[in-house]
């Protein structure tokens, strides 16, 4: 008796459907949430067990996806408050402070110094004439996107276990 699991594009949930025979294999249920969405099937992922503790490259071992995904939601919310033609300066340092904070990302001195002198209220364009080759290094802005795309686009996971029989 498998069970099967299904990914929604619309929702970007994964489903785990209980099969109670293999009959169920190449049959594709509906969205438990909205039955006009449509489910595509997954390989299904398994524990490993030991001792060992890995870290990824882009996140801490010990770190707690749902809170991360809450804070990167909360970060992009306010990034879109950012008014990208007149940033506010105060604005666009609070962000990246915050940013730093919840990733433990370590910025190079130079932007750690650019932040204080955005803090201060000290114009953007100005930094960014007088820092442009700091700038011009886009390896911490490539890293912060990548950590964003990576967040966001991680599936949520629904705990219940469904009856297949009941969405065929």
């Amino acid at each position: 008796m498998p069970i099967y699991e299904y990914y929604c594009k619309n929702n970007n949930k994964l489903y785990s459907f209980f099969a109670r025979s293999t009959a169920y294999a190449d049959v594709t249920p509906r969205c438990p949430d909205n039955a006009k969405y449509t489910l595509e099937r997954v390989v299904s992922s398994f524990a490993i067990t030991g001792n060992a503790k890995e870290e990824s490259e882009d996140f801490p071992a010990d770190l707690d996806e749902g809170k991360m995904e809450a804070a990167f939601g909360a970060l992009e919310r306010e990034m879109h408050g950012i008014d990208a033609d007149n940033p506010d300066p105060k604005q666009l340092a609070q962000f990246m402070r915050k940013f730093t904070d919840m990733t433990g990302q370590k910025l190079p001195e130079v932007f750690q110094e650019m932040m204080s002198r955005l803090e201060k209220g000290e114009d953007p364009e100005t930094l960014e004439a007088e820092y442009g080759d700091a700038i011009d290094d886009e390896s911490v802005f490539n890293s912060i996107q990548k950590t964003l795309s990576a967040v966001k686009k991680q599936p949520v996971r629904d705990p219940e276990l469904y009856d297949m029989r009941e969405y065929v």
